[in-house]
């Protein structure tokens, strides 16, 4: 876990050198916007809500559960999600977007093709408005109220079981979420290496694609012992 977390936070550091790099350009031609396209904007805006949920949830770890390795998971998935965060947040104001996702149309693109085309994971549920869970979907508290994310986010009441468990139920609980969690951020990422523009994006993409297959390797490992 610790070799991940050194990888994880050496792409960061690539990343994050780029990121000051083409800010530090923004008197150039990439100010006008040139240097990125529609994919990369809706991929950063998703990924952003995307990556506020998981941080949510893992906070949720340090008092409920038992799993010193299921904690110790949830401390590594915060620390590399934050500033990554902080990273995408800069683009959008470097490209004049806002951070906050559209009340409407959340998905409006992603699934249509194009090149903003991000695919469900397959075997997750898709339309009906239903979250991970099989549920109802409903806004996330990370997201816009009226939205919806099918297969990308955890419905409120996903969230509400979770915040409402401890113990063994808790770490098996958040495992099997975040594993689906995962996989949501794992098609994004693939779609923003096809079709985005914007190189830093696009190796932040990669970076997320790489770490999180490997968190799903580790916690469904996890999952089977505890």
């Amino acid at each position: 876990m610790k070799r991940l977390f050194a990888i994880v936070a050496a792409a960061l550091a690539a990343i994050t050198l780029a990121a000051c790099s083409g800010a530090a350009k923004a008197d150039g031609p990439s100010a006008g916007g040139s240097d990125h396209n529609a994919a990369d904007v809706t991929f950063v805006q998703h990924m952003i809500a995307h990556h506020r949920q998981a941080i949510e949830m893992a906070r949720l770890a340090a008092t409920r559960a038992s799993s010193p390795q299921v904690k110790q998971l949830a401390t590594q998935i915060e620390k590399a999600q934050g500033p990554e965060i902080t990273v995408m947040t800069s683009w959008l104001d470097r490209w004049h977007e806002p951070a906050a996702l559209p009340t409407a149309h959340m998905m409006s693109g992603m699934t249509t093709g194009g090149a903003s085309s991000m695919p469900m994971p397959s075997g997750m549920p898709m339309g009906g408005g239903r979250g991970m869970s099989g549920m109802p979907m409903a806004a996330s508290p990370s997201m816009p109220r009226g939205s919806t994310m099918d297969g990308m986010m955890m419905s409120n009441e996903d969230m509400a079981r979770l915040a409402a468990a401890t113990g063994r139920a808790f770490d098996r609980m958040f495992l099997t979420m975040m594993i689906a969690h995962h996989r949501g951020a794992v098609t994004m990422a693939t779609a923003e290496e096809r079709d985005g523009k914007h190189p830093p994006a696009r190796r932040l993409a990669t970076s997320i694609r790489t770490s999180q297959t490997a968190e799903i390797g580790e916690m469904n490992s996890l999952l089977a012992k505890i």
